[in-house]
């Protein structure tokens, strides 16, 4: 009995022993997965570097007005690809005769009428005014007014609903720099 007991512990020892070589035998497989895990992680970050480096990006919200380039061109870092038009930050840049320059200041309201939506004004505010005065650009519609020296000014548009504006839509503006003084249509 003895003898049998011994045995069946040295049966037991061996299988014990076999199942320590069989951890060790998984540790190894485990710690060469880890590096294979590794290596695929260094390989994911390399694809993705490459991937981040044929994204672009636009560096602001807005509409596309020009294409620049085309698809499949090459291009140098940094150079424009397109135009891009923040809808949300729309300005008209108008002409005011230099006889009618000081009544105006910064802040002053106005409003700005389109062709395309001639009985909705959109509200606006005086923002810029040049330092100096210029020949009336040959896009001003009357002939009698292109001879004048005018002053440039920019009236940024205080909301662009459903962005229904966009660039180059034909305007006509009022800057109402009396206060006490009611809205009327642009006069011509």
């Amino acid at each position: 009995m003895a003898q049998a007991a011994l045995t069946q512990a040295q049966k037991q020892l061996a299988e014990a022993e076999l199942g320590w070589d069989q951890i060790k035998s998984k540790e190894s497989q485990i710690t060469a997965m880890e590096a294979q895990l590794e290596q695929a992680k260094a390989a994911l970050d390399a694809a993705q570097s490459v991937l981040d480096d044929l994204t672009i990006y636009a560096p602001a919200t807005g509409m596309i007005t020009t294409r620049i380039v085309d698809i499949g061109e090459v291009i140098v870092a940094g150079s424009p690809m397109f135009d891009i038009v923040d809808l949300d930050r729309l300005y008209l840049k108008c002409y005011v005769p230099e006889n009618q320059i000081g009544k105006l200041r910064l802040g002053l309201p106005a409003r700005i009428y389109t062709d395309a939506f001639p009985d909705n004004p959109f509200s606006a505010s005086l923002r810029y005014i040049a330092s100096a005065a210029e020949f009336t650009p040959k896009e001003v519609q009357t002939p009698d007014e292109r001879v004048k020296l005018v002053y440039a000014v920019k009236l940024y548009l205080d909301a662009n609903p459903e962005h229904r504006l966009t660039p180059g839509l034909p305007a006509d503006a009022v800057i109402r720099w009396m206060e006490e003084t009611p809205w009327t249509k642009p006069r011509w």
